[in-house]
């Protein structure tokens, strides 16, 4: 890559900001945007994954999210295996396992890339027995001593598993981690439909919140499958939002993000062939309803990267049908990087939810209108362009430029100027290939002009 540019924790180590609301590198805000690429240290040589890598990174992405060890027998596109007979108290050194899975993460450093790493993959390890307490000491030591000096990594604990499948063992894993890097951030991926504030919020080792929204409609609260939830601790459907808000009233206050929504191409529901895919539109509603409830940022996930579906004569996981360097080209992952921009140019991290300036045309469902705003700025993001009016009382006396902004394609239009203080409504420009799009009213329209767009 040509004039590279300087690494996000050159700014400062990543930390939670004063309020615990967002994150910054130093004293540099810092909008985590994620993939998933779960099997990345598995599945791909050393040339695939600079291909992937660099991909994501030019896309936009500042965080990959990754696992070491995701079965007892694991090995690598190269067979090399991870453990010796399966033992997580002896990992196998004497292959090639390790030294791949060492290139790879030096490989992201170089790129400016952070690496949100499970030392195991936790419903099958963890959940099966597996890492236990007798010897979760012995491999954490192991992975945090190898990769104690690097400066990109975020450590997540769990692994689409609820924390009260091993309570035990997740917290002695959490401490660990903050124990030999009390700077370092920790976090716990939970099971689908839950977030990791149920069961740790309060552990001084987990500095933000994951949840999972997961990857089902609104129709498909009880699917008869194994992933049908145990408890049912609170059913939002697809409103992932409603994760965020609660989570955000939680003491003390912590940053939250979606780390697992529906996955582009992944079969609604994730079992039944029949069933329709989620798309790119899908995936944009995700981002956008999270973020603007106030999440700290958004985990991407395309079904066929994250389990890097790479032979279409062998059926994939979860109905995936493009191989993953297709995958990486498609239209909902290359789009996040314009709610990411978006973001950073309003100082997100001054912003705050602001549902309750919707006056008229709020709905439920496909019909809510997500609204976020700052001293300067307003954005509003509504799925189906449905009309809708907002109080801008707070911008008493202010003149505001309006724009549309094109979810699809970043694209900013100028729609006029608004006096502040009032009752406005607005009609969103209709376009032929889609519905979404955001307001984005600025107190200041130059600094939006200046930054690019």
């Amino acid at each position: 890559m040509k004039g590279k540019e300087k690494a996000p924790w050159e700014n400062g180590p990543l930390k939670v900001t004063e309020d615990g609301r967002y994150f910054r590198c130093g004293e540099e805000p810092f909008f985590f945007l994620g993939d998933t690429a779960w099997l990345l240290f598995h599945q791909l040589t050393l040339e695939e994954s600079y291909l992937y890598l660099r991909n994501r990174k030019e896309l936009g992405y500042n965080v990959i999210l990754a696992d070491f060890v995701h079965t007892a027998d694991q090995r690598n596109r190269f067979g090399d295996a991870a453990l010796t007979d399966g033992d997580p108290a002896r990992p196998d050194t004497k292959g090639g396992f390790w030294e791949h899975v060492d290139a790879v993460v030096e490989m992201a450093r170089e790129l400016g890339l952070f690496l949100g790493l499970l030392p195991v993959w936790g419903s099958s390890m963890v959940k099966g027995g597996c890492l236990n307490s007798g010897n979760v000491d012995a491999y954490m030591r192991f992975v945090l001593e190898r990769y104690h000096d690097c400066p990109h990594i975020i450590w997540i604990v769990g692994g689409d598993v609820r924390g009260d499948a091993a309570a035990d063992v997740f917290r002695r894993m959490g401490r660990l981690m903050k124990e030999d890097r009390p700077d370092r951030l920790v976090t716990y991926h939970p099971f689908g439909r839950t977030s990791s504030s149920l069961w740790f919020h309060e552990e001084d080792w987990l500095d933000f919140n994951l949840f999972q929204s997961g990857h089902r409609r609104y129709d498909q609260v009880s699917m008869q499958e194994w992933d049908d939830n145990r408890e049912k601790e609170g059913w939002f459907g697809e409103d992932n939002w409603k994760y965020v808000e609660r989570d955000r009233e939680k003491k003390p206050p912590k940053p939250v993000l979606d780390g697992e929504p529906s996955y582009e191409w992944i079969l609604q529901g994730l079992h039944d062939k029949s069933q329709p895919y989620w798309k790119a539109a899908d995936v944009r509603r995700y981002a956008y309803w999270s973020v603007f409830a106030g999440a700290a940022g958004h985990v991407y996930g395309h079904n066929s990267i994250m389990q890097f579906y790479r032979d279409t004569a062998k059926e994939g996981a979860f109905g995936a049908k493009y191989l993953w360097t297709d995958a990486i080209h498609h239209p909902g992952g290359a789009q996040m990087v314009h709610l990411k921009k978006l973001c950073e140019r309003v100082g997100f991290e001054k912003g705050h939810p602001a549902g309750e300036w919707v006056l008229h045309g709020q709905g439920e469902k496909y019909d809510y209108i997500s609204v976020f705003a700052g001293e300067d700025f307003l954005l509003a993001y509504t799925v189906n362009g449905r009309q809708f009016a907002l109080s801008l009382e707070a911008f008493a006396g202010r003149e505001l430029d309006a724009y549309w902004m094109d979810p699809v394609t970043g694209l900013y239009t100028y729609a006029g100027g608004i006096m502040g203080g009032r009752e406005v409504s607005f009609a969103p420009s209709q376009r032929e290939d889609s519905s979404d799009c955001v307001l984005v009213l600025m107190a200041d329209a130059e600094s939006l002009l200046a930054s690019g767009t």
